[in-house]
């Protein structure tokens, strides 16, 4: 097949085309900075102690006494129980007898029950969050965790089938539907009458976020060149994530209702109707298809948008290949089916994982910071812009083995670092939690942008979909390594700082990508280290009958 990215040239790097498909697809992506992390103020847990009802007779004195006194898990201070109280009726009896609590009465005598009336809830911070209004405290306090687990196991989801959808029937189509799933749930949400529902709803958010997000990423990375593509994948995409990101937490500080702020999240989704009309499908899908003709009307459309002259046969040398050969089917069991491919979709599988677990506990963990919760979450966005920075500058001049590394072998010190922190220097600790956040960001980006490069088009929206669905196994259980905080504090910071260490060793065990072209089939994938040599790809003109012929020698030796 003649080479994509060489017979393309006339359209130049940075014209009107290239402008438009940028910053419309980099725009669709901010609505999934608000759905992905919004649960942070959504389900984020009050201070709360047992209702003592008003009917209640008793005096000012046992009524501030009614809650005992535990010990909290570091400070050795003491707080107000949250999920107990003395008796009720005993301390009434005590209050109409007249005798004092702590006086005349040893309150460590005095038997406890449970919130059998509800719970008071501190409203200084939050009207309302799932948490307050069904009671998702005490027993049911493990329901708070597993809220976040569903939103990720819909990810998931969205992750296996997505990728296979595009990979089938176009990028743009699965784009659009899976931005107007999202958004429709979204809003669905907003009425929802219990916890169980909500909690369907945000697998479908779920499901339709991470969709739209990788159907967006593999589209720029297709119609892009390489200079622009490099910009898009570890910068465009990932700041405008930023952006909705940012404007999270300013939401949430003004809407302190989590169903309005729900309802105010979902209405952005909506604008992105509109770009159906200007963001064209694209031509390597198409071409990978067979579609030649619609290809080529899009090119040309392009050229005419940036005032070129297209040649007046594009893709000749395709036209021959497309007749003369059976085009096959692809799914996602191609990414186990020979040695090299395997191997690299494995380990990328693990250093995805890992880098999930990093990157999503530290962004939920923000609300259990000392300081205010919408400070910190927005510190937690603000640092992810100058990471984006430098996964480009990385991207652009370094090895990408050696960007995604770096990334996160310091993200990982920097965590097993914190536990050594004395406790009196908080603005340090949360300092160096930044600091990790700075470098698992950076590492996603690139990561993102790295997997692309190393998969060939025909399966590029699968490879990158199972490598995010491979991912969500740690997102779904990166909130129950924020909840090991009521173990040990540093418990959370030791195993996530291993483990993101650990993968940035995995990462050295991948082929090198920089300085190579988007490979356009898997016989013209890069070698993975250990499985026998081949000549890499590179910007030549290849007949059909070659590619055949080296497909089929792999073929023979995996056979």
């Amino acid at each position: 097949m003649t080479d994509y990215e060489a017979v393309t040239t006339f359209l130049g790097q940075w014209g009107p085309f290239q402008q438009r498909v940028f910053f419309l697809l980099s725009l669709s992506i901010i609505p999934n900075g608000f759905s992905g992390l919004s649960i942070v103020f959504l389900a984020d847990t009050p201070s709360h102690r047992c209702l003592v009802p008003a009917s209640a007779n008793l005096t000012a004195a046992w009524r501030n006494s009614s809650i005992p006194l535990e010990e909290e898990s570091r400070g050795g201070a003491f707080a107000p129980s949250k999920c107990s109280r003395y008796k009720l009726d005993v301390i009434q009896s005590f209050s109409e007898r007249g005798l004092l609590p702590g006086i005349d009465v040893n309150l460590s005598d005095v038997q406890q029950e449970g919130c059998l009336d509800g719970w008071e809830y501190d409203r200084s911070m939050y009207i309302s969050t799932i948490v307050s209004e069904w009671d998702l405290v005490c027993d049911d306090k493990w329901k708070n965790p597993l809220t976040s687990s569903l939103f990720f196991c819909g990810v998931l989801t969205g992750s296996f089938i997505s990728g296979q959808l595009s990979d089938r029937f176009g990028r743009k189509i699965v784009l659009f539907a899976t931005m107007v799933v999202q958004t429709l749930f979204t809003l669905i949400q907003v009425f929802s009458p219990s916890w169980a529902v909500f909690c369907a709803m945000f697998f479908i958010v779920g499901l339709g976020q991470i969709s739209n997000y990788v159907a967006a990423f593999v589209l720029g990375t297709e119609i892009l060149n390489p200079p622009v593509r490099e910009v898009f994948s570890t910068v465009g995409v990932c700041v405008f994530f930023g952006v909705g990101y940012m404007l999270l937490p300013l939401l949430a500080f003004l809407i302190r209702d989590w169903r309005m702020l729900l309802l105010a999240l979902s209405m952005p989704g909506f604008l992105g109707v509109p770009l159906w009309w200007f963001i064209p499908e694209s031509p390597r899908w198409l071409l990978s298809q067979g579609r030649v003709e619609e290809a080529e009307a899009i090119l040309r459309d392009a050229a005419k948008k940036n005032k070129v002259q297209a040649p007046q046969v594009i893709f000749s040398a395709v036209q021959k290949d497309l007749q003369s050969e059976k085009r096959e089917a692809h799914n996602i069991c191609d990414l186990l089916r020979s040695r090299n491919i395997r191997w690299v979709s494995v380990t990328l599988w693990l250093v995805w994982n890992i880098l999930t677990i990093a990157y999503f506990a530290l962004s939920l963990n923000t609300s259990n910071l000392h300081g205010s919760a919408y400070f910190n979450c927005f510190l937690s966005a603000v640092i992810e812009l100058p990471a984006y920075a430098l996964s480009w500058l990385l991207f652009r001049c370094c090895p990408r083995r050696l960007s995604l590394f770096s990334t996160l072998c310091l993200g990982g010190l920097v965590l097993l670092l914190i536990q050594l922190i004395p406790e009196n220097l908080i603005s340090l600790a949360i300092a160096l939690e930044m600091i990790a956040k700075f470098s698992v960001t950076a590492a996603f980006a690139i990561v993102y942008a790295y997997s692309a490069e190393l998969y060939p088009t025909v399966l590029r929206n699968t490879a990158v979909g199972a490598c995010s669905m491979a991912s969500r196994l740690g997102s779904i259980s990166a909130p129950y390594f924020i909840y090991l905080r009521s173990y040990s504090v540093s418990l959370p910071y030791i195993l996530i700082g291993s483990l993101t260490a650990l993968s940035g060793l995995l990462s050295l065990l991948l082929p090198e990508s920089f300085g190579m072209p988007l490979p356009d089939t898997i016989a013209h994938m890069q070698e993975f280290p250990g499985c026998c040599k081949k000549r890499p790809y590179r910007l030549t003109q290849t007949t059909g009958e070659e590619e055949r012929a080296t497909e089929n020698k792999i073929s023979l030796a995996v056979s």
